[in-house]
């Protein structure tokens, strides 16, 4: 791995750890850059919005990086989120049942700030989760 490529990895595990685990919804200005594009939640106010409604819904929730890889301004991450469903999640009554979810994002990293971002969750698994 190249400097440049851990440079990156460490700020998207940074902005993973603070906004995803830390529920920081001001850490976006810190680490995604003016231009940034969200490729999964439309837009910056989406992505705070969608992640408002998972901490609502998964108070305890708690998101590992599993694997990490970069090659030169890409960095893709395997992740799982763990939690428990204690308030309404997309209309759903909390069931205080247990999840554990694969998920993937892939970011571009330009300059020290995350430029792009999409992501992918399994949540078929999730859903039978909750649902079973």
């Amino acid at each position: 791995m190249t400097t440049l490529e851990k440079q990156n990895t460490d700020t998207v595990t940074a902005f993973i750890e603070a906004f995803w685990n830390g529920g920081d919804m001001d850490s976006v200005d810190r680490y995604l850059s003016a231009d940034y594009q969200e490729l999964a939640y439309q837009s910056k106010e989406g992505l705070k919005q969608f992640a408002g409604k998972i901490l609502d819904a998964f108070p305890d929730k708690r998101y590992t990086v599993e694997d990490i890889f970069a090659q030169g301004d890409k960095v893709l991450v395997r992740m799982t989120v763990r939690g428990t469903h204690q308030g309404v999640f997309f209309g759903n009554a909390p069931t205080g049942k247990k999840i554990d979810v694969t998920l993937y994002r892939q970011y571009r990293v330009v300059d020290g700030k995350i430029a792009v971002h999409r992501g992918w969750i399994d949540m078929v698994t999730m859903w039978s989760q909750l649902k079973g």
